[in-house]
């Protein structure tokens, strides 16, 4: 059985779905196609405990007080390749982003490889069912490329400002050979 429940964040509405021990999704501003994915009902109920959790942790991250992932109780649904890459990006701390390339280079090793794809991995954290508690959004592709975002880029940069990164670095992908400073 799954549980939801609604946080409002400078995003807009941010729904959290847990089972009973556990967050397994968070979409932003009611993503209807990916709720669909979970095949399952959601009951709306804001007492379950990891709800909770959720709710404080998503409130303190927009009011700047920077909580630790360690605080929630995550099960986001995936294989051990995704889980693999999703708690590598787990750690990656506030203010700071990795690169597809180090993730991969991170994930071989973890997992006994000698090398992994970088495509590969983009497509492990573009899956990424827990978004801003496990920030995907810390990613970028080789030489400052913002790269895509499920939530669009401009969702991306606001996150990445607001953990006061500094994106004059980055810039988005190249449309037609040109690459758009941000």
């Amino acid at each position: 059985m799954l549980f939801g429940t609604h946080v409002e964040s400078p995003l807009g509405d941010i729904f959290i779905v847990s089972d009973e021990n556990s967050i397994v999704r968070l979409y932003i501003n009611q993503d209807k196609w990916s709720q669909q994915t979970l095949n399952e009902e959601i009951i709306y109920n804001p007492n379950i405990p990891p709800l909770i959790s959720g709710r404080k942790w998503i409130d303190d991250y927009f009011s700047l007080k920077r909580p630790d992932i360690i605080d929630l109780s995550l099960a986001p649904i995936g294989g051990e390749f995704k889980q693999t890459v999703w708690n590598i990006v787990a750690k990656i701390p506030y203010g700071e982003t990795m690169t597809y390339g180090d993730i991969a280079k991170e994930t071989a090793k973890r997992m006994g490889k000698t090398v992994m794809s970088a495509q590969a991995i983009g497509r492990a954290v573009g899956s990424n069912p827990i978004p801003i508690i496990v920030p995907c959004h810390r990613v970028m592709g080789a030489n400052g490329n913002l790269t895509g975002y499920y939530y669009g880029l401009d969702t991306k940069i606001r996150l990445l400002r607001h953990e006061g990164v500094d994106t004059s670095l980055f810039h988005a992908p190249k449309k037609n050979g040109i690459s758009k400073k941000r």
